[in-house]
């Protein structure tokens, strides 16, 4: 190729997001960067060029806006950016229940998590199909295979964009895209501090933690390989197997008998 090839990250600014655009740049893709926080992405694109012989493109867009993905699109083809390959990573959890959250903050949860994943791919994929190469990480979760938890939208997102992300693997895998659905279990990031039960989960062993360098690790090697499910570590593999053999009323009891992270 003539110019390298590009990955676009959302909800880079940290955590996993900031991890996979190290992880494309180290593959010598030039990387764009979007999240909220224009001040970290900045000192994150800083680090990355001082690493790295690639150019990256940062833009700050709050993706909880309708009109984030296609203002998204618009800058990037007004800077001449053909996105190659696209992770799909924004995404939080609410700390209340159902109805303790107002409508506003589900929706914006939605917003990012679930249409805007959708709408992305359904932007940028055109364009990879013409060039007949394109790679798609679409960032779930452990909990997307494992019992519904009490009020909580996130698990159900999660285990859309596990089917949302086969189904465009199933359809586009021989015109030269690969999806893959990441579902990492617990991993050092902000995630936890943002949902306020950082003090909870340091009470779970150094074991079934892991680094977002080995998440985003897994998951590029992952959609290279054209594997549509990545389960990341060990132990996370184990504990999906087992759940997979649990018979759906029992997933349910287990579900509604949860404490999650309640003392």
């Amino acid at each position: 190729m003539s110019r390298n090839r590009t990955a676009l990250i959302t909800g880079a600014s940290a955590g996993i997001g900031a991890a996979f655009a190290h992880e494309f740049a180290s593959h010598g893709y030039d990387i764009a960067l979007v999240a909220r926080r224009a001040d970290k992405l900045e000192a994150l694109a800083a680090d990355i060029k001082a690493q790295f012989p690639v150019q990256v493109t940062t833009l700050a867009m709050d993706l909880a806006s309708t009109h984030a993905c296609r203002a998204i699109v618009a800058e990037l083809e007004g800077k001449a950016v053909h996105v190659d390959v696209l992770v799909n990573n924004a995404g939080y959890a609410l700390p209340d229940g159902f109805v303790e959250c107002s409508w506003d903050e589900h929706q914006a949860m939605l917003q990012v998590m679930l249409n805007g994943y959708t709408e992305v791919t359904h932007r940028l994929l055109p364009g990879m199909l013409a060039q007949g190469f394109g790679r798609i990480i679409n960032v779930s979760s452990l909990s997307a295979l494992a019992p519904p938890s009490k009020g909580s939208l996130y698990s159900a997102i999660k285990r859309y964009v596990n089917d949302f992300s086969a189904a465009i693997d199933f359809e586009f895998r021989e015109r030269g895209v690969h999806c893959t659905a990441l579902c990492p279990g617990f991993t050092y990031t902000e995630f936890h501090d943002v949902m306020g039960v950082r003090e909870a989960t340091n009470k779970f062993p150094k074991y079934v933690w892991q680094s977002a360098r080995q998440v985003a690790a897994e998951g590029y090697d992952a959609v290279m390989k054209g594997k549509v499910i990545k389960v990341t570590g060990t132990l996370n593999r184990c504990i999906a197997a087992l759940l997979g053999l649990l018979p759906r009323p029992l997933q349910l009891h287990f579900g509604r008998t949860s404490r999650g992270f309640e003392d």
